[in-house]
């Protein structure tokens, strides 16, 4: 079995605090990304989910859309998470997958985050969140597949604009 890790990093304009809120708080991860409403456990052993918001309960997703134990929880630095999607059945057959987020302050270029996303034995996973089915032509709100990159761009904005990439 080959392991496959995928690294994603991006520089945002706001303080390790914000970006952390931004990651772990429902209040913003229902604004960016693929959104949802995380529900975290921040201590080792402690469970995640995400649960889906009405734009999901409306087509049709009514269940928690991702699952995952907190492994380490150092605010704001360091979270680490076993992540696996549970509303795709190809990805909910896969294994869990480890998801790491780093944060870190730097002197001259706002704050690095960077994601490391260990997808080993989980290839599905791996090609969604790595970005392999982006339709960059769907339209407002039906946009799918960016993976990380997308996710970490709309979050980029979302914190120094105020906007999102995709209105829901």
């Amino acid at each position: 079995m080959t392991n496959t890790v995928q690294v994603n990093r991006i520089y945002i304009k706001a303080t390790p605090e914000r970006i952390w809120e931004a990651i772990t708080k429902p209040e913003w991860t229902q604004k960016y990304g693929y959104t949802g409403l995380v529900d975290f456990d921040l201590k080792a052993g402690g469970k995640h989910r995400t649960h889906p918001t009405q734009a999901f309960i409306d087509a049709g997703l009514t269940g928690d859309l991702i699952d995952g134990e907190v492994l380490e929880a150092d605010p704001p630095r360091r979270l680490v998470i076993t992540w696996k999607l549970l509303m795709d059945p190809a990805m909910a057959d896969e294994p869990y997958t480890t998801v790491t987020y780093d944060i870190e302050a730097t002197q001259t270029a706002g704050t690095r985050l960077t994601v490391t996303h260990d997808v080993t034995g989980a290839p599905a996973t791996g090609a969604m969140v790595g970005g392999e089915h982006e339709d960059v032509d769907a339209g407002p709100g039906q946009a799918a597949g960016g993976g990380w990159a997308w996710i970490l761009s709309d979050l980029k904005t979302l914190l120094e604009t105020g906007d999102v990439i995709v209105p829901a």
